[in-house]
C-alpha cells in the first residue's frame, strides 16, 4: 500500500500520488499517460496531473491496480 508520508515532492496536489517505492516499471505512465510522467533524472514516476474526467479516472484506477510494489495512492490530499 503507497504511503502518503514517503509521496515524491514532484506528485501534482490532489488525491493520486506516487510515493517512493516506485521501482520505475513504467506501467502507470502506459495505463495513464495523461496523468503520469517519468522522472528522467530520479527514475520513477510521479502525477503529472490529477484525474479529471471519468476516463482519467479509470485509466488512473488501472494504473494503481497494475502497479507491481502497490506505490500509488488515492487517498492523498483531497
Amino acid at each position: 500500500m503507497a504511503d502518503l508520508t514517503q509521496k515524491w515532492k514532484e506528485n501534482k496536489n490532489g488525491k493520486m500520488f506516487v510515493d517512493q517505492s516506485c521501482i520505475a516499471c513504467d506501467a502507470c505512465v502506459l495505463s495513464a499517460p495523461k496523468n503520469f510522467a517519468m522522472h528522467e533524472d530520479d527514475g520513477h514516476a510521479f502525477v503529472s496531473k490529477q484525474p479529471e474526467t471519468p476516463e482519467e479516472e479509470a485509466a488512473c484506477k488501472e494504473a494503481m491496480e497494475g502497479c507491481p510494489v502497490e506505490a500509488i495512492g488515492d487517498f492523498g490530499d483531497k
